[in-house]
This record gives structure tokens, sequence and C-alpha cells, in this order.
């Protein structure tokens, strides 16, 4: 292939991205309108389509995400719960959570609100299609198809709708078809998030208030995900592997499977479970753990089902972009250097935003 060939090659890409981005239409846009294959630009190489497929346990690894039982976590139990969740969170970075105290019916209303988003008329929903979030006039409410869509080598099946859920959101922005479940679900979280940052900083030997008034519960964000079926998910993704921003993310799913853990060179399912949410570790408490706890790579595959996936997650953040990030004191020693610099959350922010989904931030800041 020559030069010109490539170049040509590049342009074409160039302008569907394009197309696609300003049709405001999505994925679902795309499967609404009869296709029965997918447009290249979804079409991801070899390498990563090599291991698309349900994994396959060995009998020497662990079969499947880790379950905690959160009952009593304020009880006598707490210590056994704090011990559980910081061997997991070292180990693995992913568990599910039971008895976590959020109403089932309160998940169902939120997955059921963000499915109904999702299939509303496509006009109805370009009105809040924008990729540029943090600029002047950002309403913190934004509907989108893929947030590196013109940095990614391959584009995933899946749209998204991203509310910001800090310092007050602007209530009358969240489309109403989901907006009181929105909250109420951004109040369920809330509560959890607490609990959760409060065993994870106990599990590190530290105050449980520590990671609390480090991270701001208040800081955060809801992301919606919607994964239409897709007619070759042999051909792409749901969404790319990626390590989670943030402190920690709390995800809902609906019980269509999909979702994949990386541990070591294998990938675990983690199948959805009736009543449980999974929670994992984000980029931001991997370094302030100094590397204690693991920000777990992980990605959803796309979804062969008629019926479309629903996931729901909400990021536990550091929203201030003057805070200064990096391991923290009391867990660096002479034993235990640093094994991060010291960076702003603007300087990551600014990473997140100009690279691939799939491209780890952990490793920039390192020492």
């Amino acid at each position: 292939m020559g030069v010109t060939d490539t170049t040509q090659q590049a342009f074409d890409r160039a302008q569907e991205l394009k197309q696609f981005d300003e049709s405001k239409q999505g994925v679902k846009g795309l499967v609404d309108s009869g296709l029965t294959s997918i447009p290249s630009h979804f079409i991801h190489p070899p390498e990563t389509l090599s291991s698309l497929k349900t994994a396959q346990p060995r009998p020497d690894s662990i079969h499947s995400i880790p379950i905690i039982d959160l009952s009593g976590w304020d009880s006598s139990r707490r210590p056994s719960i704090i011990e559980e969740v910081g061997r997991v969170s070292r180990e693995l970075g992913f568990f599910q959570v039971v008895n976590h105290g959020v109403p089932t019916e309160v998940m169902d209303r939120t997955t059921t609100a963000v499915k109904a988003f999702n299939e509303l008329p496509a006009e109805a929903k370009a009105r809040i299609y924008r990729r540029e979030m943090g600029r002047e006039g950002d309403t913190g409410v934004a509907y989108f198809s893929n947030v590196d869509l013109f940095h990614a080598k391959a584009a995933s099946w899946r749209d998204t709708l991203q509310i910001r859920l800090e310092p007050k959101p602007d209530i009358a922005e969240i489309p109403e078809v989901c907006r009181n479940e929105v909250m109420e679900w951004d109040q369920q979280t809330q509560r959890l998030g607490r609990i959760l940052l409060g065993l994870l900083s106990e599990g590190l030997g530290l105050s449980p208030e520590k990671l609390q008034e480090l991270t701001c519960p208040e800081s955060r964000a809801m992301v919606g995900n919607y994964y239409p079926c897709c007619p070759q998910p042999n051909l792409t993704v749901g969404l790319a592997s990626h390590t989670d921003p943030g402190v920690i993310a709390v995800l809902l799913q609906d019980q269509l499977p999909g979702l994949q853990v990386k541990h070591g060179d294998e990938w675990l399912d983690a199948p959805p479970i009736p009543g449980a949410l999974v929670v994992n570790i984000g980029d931001i408490l991997q370094i302030m753990s100094n590397n204690e706890y693991k920000s777990a790579e992980h990605r959803a595959l796309a979804n062969p089902n008629r019926e479309p996936r629903v996931t729901i997650v909400v990021f536990h953040n550091v929203s201030n972009v003057d805070t200064q990030l990096g391991p923290l004191p009391e867990l660096v020693s002479s034993d235990k250097p640093a094994a991060f610099r010291q960076f702003t959350m603007g300087e990551y922010r600014r990473a997140f935003f100009t690279t691939e989904l799939d491209d780890s931030l952990v490793h920039y800041f390192r020492a």
C-alpha cells in the first residue's frame, strides 16, 4: 500500500468519524437504520479481537469477581469486612457488594429510566449531544458516543449519558425521563460511597475519614452506558479495555453480561448478580495508596443480544483541579519509596481527555 492510499484511508476515516459525530444519533441511530454490518471505524485491530471471548476459568486462577457482604459494616463485623475489602483491592481492584443498603427497586427504576432516555427519538437526545465538557456554559449534562472517538484506534459499540453530580447538579438540565431516578440514585450512591471510602481507608491502616477528607465524596459524576444489539459483535467491543479515572467507581449492571476484568494475562467475567453492585479502584486511589490498591483494566464485550444492555456507574472524584496528588505520606517509607510523582488533578484531567481510553494514565505519573 502506497503513501497515497494510506493518506486516503486516513482522510476517509476522519470523514466517517466527523459524519457519525455530527449526526448526533449515536450507535442507537445506526441500529435503528437497519444496518446489518458495522461501519469500518468500529472494527478493532486483530490483537484486540483475538482475546474477545467469554473467559474460561483455570484451576490455578481467580475464577470470578469476589463478592463481599456489607451487612454489619458498622458493627462487630467491620474489622473482617475491612480485611476482606483491603485484600481484594490489593489483589484485583474489583469486587461486588451485596447487602449494601441500596433498595432493589431504586436500582431497577434507575436502569429503566436510563434505558428510556436512550430510546427517546433522536432529535430529543440531540439537544444535549456534546463532546466538550468543562467549557463555559457547560451544564454538566451530555449525551455522546465514545468519549475518545477522535483519539481511539477504533470506536466502541455504545452510547453514553454523562451527568456531573457536584457541587450541585443543574437538575433542570437532566432529561425529564430520568431526572427523578438519577437524583434518587445519586443520594443512595453518595451514602454508599462514604461507607466504601471509610472501609478502604482503614484497609490502608489510615483513619476512616482520611480518604473522604482528601477526595471529597461530594465530587461525583454519573455515566449511563447503553449497549444496543451489535450485528457483528466479534468485530468490535462495547467498551475498550481501560482503567478508571478518579478514586472509586460504583457500577450497576442490568441482567445482561458483558463486563470483564483483567487479572494477570487473563480476562475474568463479572456476571451480573441480582441486587449486587460492582466496586472498583480508580487510578487516583492506586496512586494515593502508593500501589497498595490496584486500578485494574476492564472492558465490556459488544452486546450480541436483541435486548440492549444498560450499565450505570458513579465515579467518586477529586474535584478541585489545583489539588496536589501523589502517594500519601503515611504510605511512603524507606522500605517503600513513592512510586509516583506529585501532580495536580487538572494535569490528570488534561491527560485523560487527550489520550485513548485504553491508555492507562497510571504510568504517566510514575516517579
